[in-house]
């Protein structure tokens, strides 16, 4: 589960980057794995999800917004969740 504690205040501002997201465009079904999805499959919905990322204006803030709130499931900022696992496990042992 998300920590909600580490959320922004509920300002239109704080938020307001998320209006930009390439993502608006898809189906949020596209960035979050069903329970049962495996290889293949969600490998292909992944790489579907991180090419919408690719071209997105605000992904560094989406990727800013997972971290800092420790975002569980999906893909944000094009990253899976253990790919930002393995981003803050690598920040740790560099730090």
């Amino acid at each position: 589960m998300a920590s909600i504690a580490r959320l922004p205040m509920p300002l239109m501002e704080a938020y307001e980057w998320q209006y930009e997201g390439a993502c608006r465009e898809a189906d949020p079904e596209t960035f979050f794995s069903p329970e049962s999805e495996r290889g293949p499959r969600r490998h292909a919905r992944e790489h579907l999800a991180k090419t919408y990322c690719a071209r997105c204006s605000v992904r560094d803030q989406c990727l800013q917004h997972a971290l800092k709130v420790k975002e569980p499931y999906g893909v944000w900022g094009g990253l899976t969740t253990g790919e930002r696992a393995a981003l803050v496990t690598g920040e740790r042992s560099a730090g």
